[in-house]
């Protein structure tokens, strides 16, 4: 069945795009659900405005990422932590941790997701932290913890 994308769904395509389904597919999840209408020749149009629309979004939320990531990169952001005398800390510094710090010193606000940090930090020093802001927007921020 030939349909309409109304949202980005996973697999299959993104808003305003035509795409070939299978039926029991677009009758039983897609259409009920509102995330597709049926494509015929007059919504074709209307599916163009939407991949516009989609194209326009993308692109401002592209470069208001690359603005971050400038503001971001030259900074060293600054964690506070309590240490034993070998460096390592009591307890440890999260995702959400380095969120709050970036939005305390830089002002700019991250999603904890948006950091792809695979363990918490345990020790002291200075730590890169990968940030995905955009798909094709991708930085280290340079973080520094310091003992208290």
């Amino acid at each position: 069945m030939r349909l309409v994308l109304r949202a980005d769904i996973d697999g299959v395509g993104k808003k305003g795009d035509i795409v070939d389904v299978a039926d029991g597919y677009a009758r039983n999840f897609l259409v009920p659900r509102g995330h597709a209408f049926q494509a015929s020749k007059g919504v074709v149009a209307q599916a163009a405005s939407m991949r516009r629309g989609r194209d326009l979004k993308d692109a401002k939320d592209r470069a208001a990422a690359e603005t971050v990531a400038r503001e971001l990169v030259a900074r060293v952001i600054t964690i506070k932590a309590k240490a034993g005398t070998e460096g390592r800390l009591f307890g440890s510094v999260t995702t959400s941790d380095i969120a709050e710090a970036v939005q305390a010193q830089a002002g700019a606000q991250l999603d904890r997701r948006r950091l792809d940090l695979d363990e918490p930090i345990r020790h002291l020093g200075t730590h890169e932290v990968p940030v995905r802001l955009h798909p094709e927007v991708q930085f280290r921020i340079t973080l520094e913890v310091v003992a208290e």
